[in-house]
């Protein structure tokens, strides 16, 4: 059998899959911070344009994918599917372990897949400038690139601590024409703010959307871009487990259980929306969401109304939360920073659909570096967890004696993250599991939110 299981140009997805229609039960109000009543779609034009504000709302289970998004994808989709033969002999496990790489694409990740529609759509809206944040890069990397695709200006609100530990993010950011500052800055007032309350803040995802949000309501040429929670960005990343799917049955197989990191949400929908699509229908297949132990919003957090940045003009939705003001250690390298978890991977856990865990980040970076030693691929440290769950599970399977099929997505390379894995090599880098004090002090801020009946 092949190594890699490659599909040609023209059996790239034509449409992304909507999984609300398939949700277990109706989805709760996004709540608009300043009236505290559920959002319209006048409430969110300031910083989206209307076609995207339709698909973060559609009840549509299949949405067409724009020629012109197709044409750009074309640039390194359909992504490869590998199966990882040199490390199920490592590891001596009768599991058979396939990943999707999505490490193919300029920027080096899955976060192409939604910011090249998202500049599309806002191209289309007569848009000039697009506001984002990033925490590692990968997003604010891939958001420059598809700004520079369709002549767009770029700002990008950068969490500081990242700025210093990813240096060559940012050269890759400007590089593609973004404007890439540090945030907290004191260029808008959510960052002033909170460098009145401590100027050495280290930064977090948070803030750095209070200070793009802002930016892009205060200018009416310019939108905000989001790189995951949200149901349209999602909705784009599924034209990675779309492709599994098709990858998978090429194979020959199907997988008793799809693992992807999770953050903010955009990888893990990404490849297992569409099989939860099967399981909908009847089909036996886990998923498992995996975080770190520094910032483990399923795990640790509670399914509750949440703003969706520090700053409280983002919209409140339902989630699985560890509070708005909640701040990640800067020793923290693994990405994975979010307070919060999209609404509809929260739903999707609070119901029992999925599966999670947490690792500290020293066993992911081991795992990686296994990894990398039998495949040869550097994982993102943000995919490290997502290779330790599956190392695991391979592992359980050789402890109980029996097969089975894993696939995971490897959801970026890491080759300009390697500060990290001098850290981990030299014995630097610390392990850090959040105090449940912490979570408790965070978690007792959150909105108010009292729906009519």
């Amino acid at each position: 059998m092949d190594t890699k299981i490659i599909l040609k140009e023209n059996q790239l997805p034509k449409q992304w899959y909507n999984i609300i229609p398939d949700m277990p039960g109706p989805l709760a109000p996004v709540i608009n911070p300043r009236t505290l009543q559920p959002v319209t779609p006048d409430d969110l034009l300031p910083i989206f344009p209307m076609s995207l504000i339709e698909q973060e709302m559609s009840p549509q289970r299949w949405i067409d994918i724009p020629d012109k998004v197709r044409e750009i994808y074309r640039l390194w989709r359909p992504s490869p599917m590998f199966r990882a033969r040199r490390l199920e002999e490592a590891l001596g496990t009768p599991a058979k372990i396939y990943y999707k790489y999505e490490g193919v694409s300029p920027a080096g990740s899955h976060k192409p897949n939604s910011a090249i529609p998202q500049a599309y759509y806002n191209k289309q809206a007569g848009i000039k400038r697009l506001a984002t944040e990033t925490g590692a890069g990968q997003w604010g990397s891939s958001l420059a690139l598809a700004c520079s695709m369709f002549d767009l200006e770029c700002t990008v609100y950068m969490v500081k601590v990242s700025c210093t530990q990813k240096p060559y993010r940012k050269s890759m950011m400007e590089l593609w024409g973004a404007n890439v500052i540090p945030s907290p800055s004191n260029l808008t007032e959510s960052g002033r703010s909170i460098l009145a309350k401590d100027p050495d803040s280290p930064g977090s995802l948070g803030i750095a959307i209070s200070e793009a949000v802002e930016d892009a309501a205060s200018h009416s040429d310019t939108n905000y871009a989001l790189g995951s929670v949200l149901n349209h960005v999602c909705l784009h990343q599924t034209v990675i487990g779309l492709e599994a799917k098709e990858q998978m049955a090429i194979a020959g197989d199907y997988p008793d259980v799809v693992i992807a990191c999770c953050g903010g949400g955009s990888n893990f929908a990404g490849i297992a929306f569409p099989f939860l699509a099967d399981k909908a229908a009847g089909r036996d297949v886990r998923c498992l969401a995996v975080e770190p132990a520094s910032c483990p919003t399923l795990t640790k957090g509670v399914y509750a109304f949440d703003y969706g940045d520090t700053a409280k003009m983002a919209p409140i939705s339902m989630m699985y939360t560890l509070g708005h003001d909640f701040m990640p250690p800067g020793i923290h390298a693994g990405g994975l920073r979010y307070h919060g978890e999209s609404a509809l991977v929260s739903q999707l856990y609070h119901g029992g659909q999925i599966e999670a865990q947490s690792f500290k980040q020293n066993a992911c970076f081991e795992a990686a570096v296994l990894f990398s030693r039998n495949e040869g691929i550097v994982p993102a440290p943000e995919s490290s967890h997502a290779v330790r769950a599956a190392i695991d599970e391979a592992l359980l399977a050789k402890e109980e004696g029996k097969e089975k099929t894993i696939l995971f997505c490897l959801s970026g390379h890491g080759q300009l993250d390697m500060v990290a894995y001098d850290n981990y090599l030299s014995g630097n880098l610390e392990d850090y599991e959040y105090p449940e004090e912490n979570i408790r002090e965070s978690l007792a801020n959150l909105p108010d939110v009292d729906l009519p009946e």
